[in-house]
């Protein structure tokens, strides 16, 4: 027999091996917890404290009824178990699976904690976000996916569904969720309860605002960030590094920021420059912000028993360690263990070796790298960490990981705080993280998954987002074929929150390394004047327009720190009254008043576009076009976007 207690602020479901909670958590916002264990835990993981909210709490026949605003739950006692039903306004939109048996699977997995899985009715809707990986669907319907972190890859577990409602899967664990036609199944792989939270509003972007209510906003963009970063893997030294800044000041070119990637430190695990390479780091520094130049500085969390780090870290339990085994997480130059950033004392740890050496020489920003953490094979159930064994934990790491850099930032007084970083969780936009979708291939394929990627992550609350522009591997900068797609590539950068240059190169016939046998020698030149005369001539006109959009984008920013909205955010963001919006993965909106359409295939010259309600100016001619699909087509040396007739940002592009 089961038994069901209505309360004021919420309804509590018990049968043998199972409790179950249904309460409100903000306003329009219901949380779901559900156990075999007696008692239900409290860890909100990532949530910020719920907002106060008026609800309404019934008795119904063989069960319980909650109001909160728009949103309404009830649960049932039926046949199987019980059945929880959420309507948005009066219509059902959620609902567990009634012929699933039982409705929520717990199989042992040790201690408190089961593999669990929650079975959901399958219903006709499209459904966003989930973060991102390299693959072709913008909507997940019909779609299965791991919820693991790895390179190019990074889960977040919110998606918005196009009947009006937000979900999150509130557990860091590992797992899995399958959007079939008859079924929705999210799955822990080991977790002490299911936890989840269902949202509703008016429109997309009030339900974005409301989760970030929950998880958090973005900070405001600084000035620098909006403009052109350059990087490539790797400047091998600060003498090289200082010759390409001083080449695009020579040029004219503008230049935000450039990146000191990997391997500059004397070894994995010390937080240094080497100084046979990099001599005077503060001189360094100087004279690229003399420049205007923002310097950004790599750090990897992977370490190893050559640091002067380890014997201390390792004695204090400051690294990640392993159930079973030796140390080694990840074999790249030897085999390194991580730190382990869920644990506070490895923050302060960490941040104190920061304040003496890289803060020292004035570095502000940090390229937060291997933020997953990459480790091979994934054993999650092998990895320990503060936060608890990672089969139960796997998908925090990153979040810590930026809140590491954040907070000892923010106790050195610095208010501009961007953090690049290869990974995130819900929460992680609130700490600066500025995420890219990681070593992607060279290729057009992934130019267009990019585009997939930089959508499904706004609709997720992270709207600083990038990619390597020219991808990162294999990009032979002699071919046509990578001549042709940098130049697409960075005209997709132009409309993406941050644009940045990144890749390691081949196949240069001048290049010559500048130190052979260097630890990750640097790849080929990544220089704007690399690609050929006429690509550059293109792209120099690029970083042109940028520099004048910067306003723009910094309003955008502006509005996303304060409402949660993205810079760049899908169709339907803007007209969710059109059906034709939800169907569109391959153009976007960038801010309220311009729309892009990226030329994404080989070849490519020509390719529709659809245009919502309203009037549209196309940027390149000054030609006005009524809502409707139109033909549009863009030699190499021209990108489609259009903006709303009227609107102040069409000047930059008729200047």
């Amino acid at each position: 027999m089961s038994r069901i207690t209505v309360k004021e602020d919420g309804i509590l479901y018990q049968r043998r091996d199972e409790t179950v909670l249904l309460e409100p958590y903000g306003e329009n916002c219901i949380r779901v917890r559900s156990s075999r264990n007696a008692r239900l835990s409290e860890e909100r993981w990532t949530l910020l404290p719920p907002e106060p909210c008026r609800v309404k709490t019934a008795s119904t026949e063989n069960g319980g009824r909650l109001e909160n605003g728009m949103l309404a739950v009830t649960i049932t006692s039926i046949w199987n178990g019980y059945r929880i039903e959420f309507q948005r306004n009066g219509k059902t939109i959620l609902a567990t699976c009634e012929e699933a048996d039982p409705v929520t699977h717990y199989a042992h997995t040790g201690g408190e904690n089961y593999r669990t899985r929650v079975i959901f009715e399958g219903r006709d809707e499209h459904i966003y976000g989930l973060g991102q990986e390299q693959q072709d669907y913008f909507d997940r319907k019909g779609c299965s996916y791991e919820l693991e972190h790895w390179n190019t890859k990074s889960s977040l577990p919110f998606i918005y569904s196009s009947l009006g409602y937000g979900f999150l899967w509130n557990n860091p664990s590992p797992g899995r969720v399958e959007f079939g036609k008859n079924r929705t199944v999210w799955a822990a792989d080991s977790c002490y309860q299911a936890d989840y939270l269902v949202l509703t509003e008016e429109t997309p972007a009030a339900i974005l605002n409301a989760y970030c209510r929950l998880t958090g906003f973005a900070p405001q963009m600084p000035d620098w960030a909006a403009g052109f970063w350059q990087s490539k893997c790797r400047y091998e030294s600060q003498e090289e590094i200082l010759e390409v800044a001083r080449e695009y000041v020579r040029r004219g070119v503008p230049l935000d920021a450039i990146v000191v990637d990997f391997f500059h430190w004397t070894e994995q695990g010390n937080c240094d420059f080497d100084p046979e390479y990099w001599p005077d780091p503060e001189g360094m520094v100087k004279e690229l912000k003399s420049m205007g130049i923002r310097p950004v500085v790599s750090y990897w969390p992977t370490i190893n028993p050559k640091s002067r780090n380890w014997e201390e870290m390792n004695e204090r339990n400051l690294l990640i360690r392993t159930e079973n085994g030796q140390y080694g997480m990840f074999d790249f130059e030897g085999q390194q263990a991580y730190v382990d950033m869920t644990n506070p004392e490895t923050r302060e740890f960490v941040w104190e070796q920061f304040r003496k050496t890289y803060l020292k020489y004035g570095f502000r920003t940090f390229w937060l790298d291997e933020a997953e953490p990459e480790v091979h094979p994934q054993q999650f159930e092998n990895l320990k960490t503060y936060a608890g064994n990672m089969a139960q934990t796997g998908l925090i790491y990153p979040y810590y990981y930026a809140k590491c850099f954040h907070d000892g930032l923010k106790s050195e007084g610095e208010d501009e705080i961007v953090l690049l970083t290869r990974a995130a969780y819900p929460g992680s936009q609130k700490f600066g993280a500025l995420v890219w979708n990681g070593d992607i291939p060279s290729t057009f394929q992934a130019l267009r998954q990019s585009v997939v990627s930089g959508l499904s992550m706004a609709m997720c609350g992270i709207p600083w987002w990038n990619s390597d522009i020219g991808g990162f591997v294999n990009g032979d900068t002699e071919s046509e074929y990578f001549r042709e797609l940098i130049v697409r590539w960075f005209q997709f950068g132009l409309f993406c929150p941050v644009m940045r240059l990144h890749g390691t190169r081949r196949r240069q016939s001048d290049y010559q390394g500048r130190h052979p046998g260097i630890i990750c020698e640097g790849g080929g030149y990544n220089e704007i004047w690399r690609f050929g005369e006429k690509a550059y001539q293109i792209i120099r006109k690029l970083i042109l327009l940028r520099q004048r959009m910067k306003p723009y984008i910094l309003e955008c920013a502006k509005r996303t720190s304060e409402t949660g909205e993205p810079i760049m955010r899908p169709m339907f963001f803007d007209f969710p009254e059109d059906e034709n919006c939800y169907t569109l993965s391959d153009q976007y909106m960038f801010g309220p008043d311009i729309l892009f359409a990226p030329v994404v295939n080989q070849g490519q010259t020509e390719r529709e576009v659809y245009l919502p309600e309203g009037e549209w100016v196309r940027t390149d001619d000054g030609s006005v076009h009524g809502s409707g699909t139109l033909v549009c087509r863009a030699e190499i040396d021209r990108f489609i976007a259009f903006v709303r007739k009227g609107a102040e940002v069409l000047d930059i592009f008729t200047d």
